[in-house]
């Protein structure tokens, strides 16, 4: 059973011609000897035949061109021409032909006309938009023959009547034509929107999608690059605090096993035994994340002097720690890295620039803090210097560098051979 309007028309198209000239035969036949005379009734006959003959050979040649050609069903199979999804010659020609046997057979017995009616239906489908007007007007001119009293008008009343019933029935049919046509027209146009909305959801769909793939990228990629940041800092860490810590016990071991006397060798078994506590204690807080040791109890300034110190007893270099500007409270992040690129800075002076001298200098400059370490020690060439890995301090210019642009910051170094080194730090002045 049809399901759908389409269906449904396809269905009307296809047996409704059969119905109607079913239904009109069997009226004229009823009313025919008082309307027909026995050759009028044997010329309907052929006629009726003829009809019959003509939609037999029009329905077969529909099925078989629906078939080659692929139709759905939302086509009407009254429609079927030569070029798909448009009508030709061969419409044209039954449209014509029916309408003429319509005509004559109304001329017969002016109930035939319920067969003509149905030229009201497929006219558009059947005829070429130019002359889908005209087709309705000749299916006009048999319905206004037929109710106007039959064809041809018998007196001058009934062309009277012939003339406004064919005006009525024109105006109708063109009418109702141009509202179906209309019609028809804003239900391609929905069915080519909800089409291209379709495709825009699908569209959507795909860019959903892609959006998610990227999101699920980006946040592997933010946890690789969070991990490869913690490794960088653990790395930094480990530096800065194990490192540097064995590195003074190893000088002080030495120092011990070459002192003159056991008590300058026990002087230096404690200040050893002293590093590795401490390097201890900075290892324990690197990991976790915390400040280190010299500011859990006092502020930058305060620990940059105590590292100072400590450090120039340690190494007997002369060095000096020197504040300028005016001290201002600073957030932890900022402190710890300023105190470490110091911490790692005087290392690098200690092992490498056999320094007599050297001097730290911490400068409140309005929105930003400087720090400068300067040595006078044998210098060294920055665009040969040896690189991460070689041991000779590179993974610290680099560590003090990465440091600082985690704040936005910048590490510069000023050295040449024989002129001493001069590292200055410089990152934003953040409060608490």
């Amino acid at each position: 059973m049809p399901t759908t309007v389409e269906e449904r028309w396809r269905q009307f198209f296809r047996w409704g011609p059969y119905a109607l000239l079913g239904v009109g035969t069997a009226i004229a036949g009823a009313s025919g000897d008082a309307l027909m005379d026995r050759a009028e009734k044997a010329a309907a006959g052929v006629l009726v035949a003829a009809a019959l003959l003509l939609h037999a050979v029009w329905n077969r040649r529909c099925a078989r061109l629906v078939a080659t050609a692929g139709w759905g069903p939302e086509r009407p199979c009254a429609a079927p021409v030569l070029v798909p999804g448009a009508p030709g010659p061969a419409s044209t020609a039954h449209f014509v032909l029916r309408t003429a046997l319509a005509f004559a057979l109304t001329w017969l017995n002016p109930f035939f006309a319920i067969y003509a009616c149905v030229g009201y239906f497929d006219a558009v489908h059947l005829l070429p938009r130019r002359l889908a007007h005209a087709g309705l007007l000749l299916v006009a001119v048999t319905m206004a023959g037929s109710q106007s009293g039959g064809l041809p008008p018998a007196t001058p009343v009934h062309w009277l009547a012939f003339g406004g019933l064919f005006a009525l029935n024109a105006c109708l049919a063109v009418g109702f034509s141009h509202l179906g046509t209309k019609e028809t027209e804003k239900a391609a146009e929905r069915a080519a929107t909800i089409a291209e909305l379709g495709r825009a959801n699908s569209r959507l769909e795909q860019a959903l999608a892609e959006n998610a793939a990227l999101q699920a990228q980006l946040l592997l990629q933010a946890r690789e690059a969070g991990i490869a940041d913690e490794r960088r800092r653990l790395a930094a860490e480990i530096h800065d605090t194990i490192a540097q810590g064995l590195t003074g016990v190893v000088t002080q071991l030495q120092a011990a096993s070459a002192a003159p006397d056991r008590e300058s060798a026990e002087t230096h078994l404690r200040r050893a035994a002293g590093l590795a506590r401490h390097s201890l204690g900075e290892a324990r807080r690197s990991v976790r994340n915390l400040s280190p040791v010299a500011l859990e109890h006092d502020t930058l300034p305060g620990a940059l002097r105590r590292t100072v110190e400590e450090w120039a007893e340690r190494t007997g270099v002369d060095a000096r720690f020197t504040v300028t500007g005016t001290e201002a409270p600073l957030h932890d992040e900022v402190a710890a890295t300023l105190l470490r690129i110091a911490q790692e800075a005087l290392s690098n002076t200690a092992r490498h620039s056999g320094a007599a001298r050297a001097g730290v200098t911490l400068s409140y400059m309005g929105d930003e803090i400087t720090l400068d370490v300067r040595d006078d020690g044998r210098g060294f060439d920055p665009l040969a210097r040896p690189g991460r890995g070689t041991g000779e301090g590179g993974f610290g210019l680099d560590g003090m560098r990465a440091r600082a642009e985690r704040l936005t910051g910048t590490v510069t170094v000023e050295t040449a051979p024989g002129e001493g080194t001069a590292v200055s730090a410089r990152v934003p002045l953040a409060t608490p």
